[in-house]
């Protein structure tokens, strides 16, 4: 799953479903005149595809590469098939279902309330949770695209975090370097979506 990669355009009829393992992907809702934000991330919890088991078979939501990596591939047949056979699938897609959407309003919130700096702590900690390390393959004009703002604000917010002795940044790599101190800075919101995650989708289940 290279970085960039569109797995599914909004409005568009989802045929497969993808359960990423080393790659993070983003959703994505466009404005007419071009723009777009993130409203969720999606990586080794969870499915790109939910509407193929909700019943809806399509999104207006972009799904797209944030971070590049592996993951499966599932037709969204066998997905539908697998949901009404099996009461564990069923609830276990259920409850992603659920997490997701606690996330998509998170996120709404945190997009319309707080300012940049914190918004990247909440976006930077989010996609590291999905990932075996703590380094991003990333553009901050890819972040700016993620968060719906300028580049030159995630600019700024980059340098106030890295000066904060928080990142490490070189151009297309950051790397979290003081996680905790990352948490602090943060709103509350990513406290509040991964509380949700870990309740709704505990270890082994």
């Amino acid at each position: 799953m290279p970085l960039g990669q569109v797995l599914c355009e909004s409005g568009a009829l989802l045929t497969h479903g993808y359960f990423p393992t080393t790659a993070i992907v983003s959703l994505l809702y466009l404005t007419e005149s071009g723009g777009s934000t993130e409203v969720a991330v999606v990586g080794n919890e969870g499915i790109v595809g939910v509407p193929l088991f909700m019943g809806g078979g399509s999104t207006p939501s972009r799904a797209v590469v944030q971070s590049a990596g592996e993951g499966f591939r599932m037709s969204g047949r066998a997905i539908r098939e697998e949901f009404s056979r099996s009461a564990s699938v069923t609830r276990l897609l259920l409850r992603y279902t659920q997490a997701l959407i606690a996330q998509m309003a998170q996120v709404a919130v945190c997009n319309r309330h707080h300012t940049v700096d914190q918004q990247l702590c909440r976006w930077l900690l989010l996609s590291v949770d999905r990932l075996p390390g703590n380094e991003l393959v990333v553009t901050q004009e890819l972040i700016a695209n993620m968060l719906g703002v300028r580049r030159e604000g995630v600019t700024e917010a980059a340098l106030a975090l890295q000066r904060a002795g928080l990142i490490s940044y070189r151009r297309g790599h950051i790397t979290v370097v003081d996680r905790p101190g990352l948490e602090k800075r943060s709103c509350e919101c990513y406290a509040v979506v991964k509380a949700e995650y870990d309740r709704l989708m505990p270890p082994g289940r």
